[in-house]
């Protein structure tokens, strides 16, 4: 379960990260540079390269990791989740509450976290055996 929640991350953060970056005003995700007011933005290309990279590839990547069963999986998943939900959290400082996207993004963060946790104690409980 853990690598399919990291691959539906990271299919979404590919798709808007490229959607912010080939668009910076944000409009092709319905968005408007008038609410990056309160961030350190003037649009959405800096926002659309780190989604791209860290919630879009960087997920992908940890998804192959755990599909492969690598040992470290458990860790990298637990960054991963730990990034997403620093992400959600930014994004409500800065822009307010204003979609369901950012708690469901927020618990699936939560979960990936905890799931990478029980992940890695599993495979610490494994080596020790």
């Amino acid at each position: 379960m853990l690598g399919a929640l990291q691959v539906f991350i990271g299919v979404g953060g590919v798709v808007g990260g490229y959607s912010f970056i080939t668009d910076p005003s944000g409009a092709g995700l319905g968005m408007t540079t008038e609410s990056l007011a309160a961030s350190p933005f003037s649009d959405y290309l800096i926002p659309g390269i780190v989604l791209l990279i860290v919630n879009g590839l960087g997920q992908l990547v940890g998804g192959l990791f755990t599909l492969m069963r690598w040992r470290r999986a458990g860790v990298v998943a637990m960054g991963l989740g730990g990034l997403l939900v620093l992400w959600v959290l930014a994004q409500v400082l800065w822009l307010g509450l204003s979609s369901g996207l950012q708690t469901s993004f927020l618990a699936l963060g939560l979960l990936e976290v905890l799931q990478g946790y029980l992940l890695r104690h599993s495979d610490a409980q494994a080596e020790s055996s």
